[in-house]
């Protein structure tokens, strides 16, 4: 499936279940790359804004640049209360923004999605001299519980193509590729999530790898989930346990 329509008929979902980023990071991007109130920044890949709110409640004017249309007008409805809100209709490799137009660049949970080389070249193109780019996913752990182990085993047997879209699959080589010379650093955030039923049925259901309502592989994967849920429920809830990868730095 082309990556830009993945999420076309997940929105709610992913408006309702997908976790957020902790409010640590500001105040960490704000020590570490200057990142605050009158700050410029692109987006990319904003999806339905969580990230891109976090930006606007410190101050920054934030371009938000998602192909997805259902995605992006979700989005423009959740943050039309945010004057320095700006949303656009672009791609990573064609954002639409002028060249040098702003100071910082984040993609968080999207990077993944995007040609590396056609974006490296679009990212010079639109940062001013010195700006910075930040990636971020929040990273679910996969066997630090039982609950979890056996999730990523469902996603992984009943999934549709949870390995080869996985963001796990972006490594140091590729990592330095877009980030060039200079190099990047990382900064790790513990973050969570806790569910009953419908919670968890509806974050795997915000997830593009898992078989949609209608799919004929959808029955079996909800009769699992919800196995795996009554193996490992405590009190009527389990965890989502995540490690939030920030990785910064200039682009050379």
């Amino acid at each position: 499936m082309d990556s830009t329509a993945r999420f076309s008929n997940r929105v709610q979902d992913y408006i309702a279940y997908r976790p957020g980023y902790p409010e640590a990071i500001l105040p960490f991007l704000g020590s570490a790359i200057g990142l605050g109130p009158s700050c410029v920044v692109a987006d990319i890949g904003s999806g339905t804004g969580i990230w891109s709110k976090l930006l606007l409640q410190a101050g920054c004017r934030v371009y938000a640049v998602e192909p997805n249309a259902p995605m992006r007008e979700a989005a423009e409805v959740l943050l039309a209360q945010f004057p320095l809100f700006h949303s656009i209709d672009g791609t990573a490799e064609a954002t639409k923004l002028a060249s040098a137009s702003v100071d910082a660049i984040t993609a968080a949970q999207a990077f993944h999605w995007f040609h590396p080389a056609k974006t490296r070249q679009e990212f010079g193109r639109i940062l001013k001299p010195g700006g910075h780019l930040v990636l971020i996913w929040n990273d679910r752990r996969t066997d630090s519980t039982p609950f979890l182990r056996d999730y990523e085993v469902l996603l992984k047997e009943l999934g549709t193509d949870y390995e080869q879209v996985n963001h796990r699959n972006i490594d140091e080589g590729r990592l330095s590729a877009i980030f060039g010379p200079s190099g990047y650093r990382e900064q790790v955030f513990p973050n969570a999530q806790r569910f009953d039923w419908e919670g968890l049925y509806g974050r795997a259901m915000s997830s593009s790898y898992v078989p949609a309502e209608g799919d004929p592989r959808h029955p079996d994967f909800a009769r699992a989930l919800r196995a795996c849920y009554e193996r490992h429920a405590l009190e009527g809830f389990v965890q989502f346990e995540y490690d939030t990868r920030v990785y910064y730095g200039r682009l050379d």
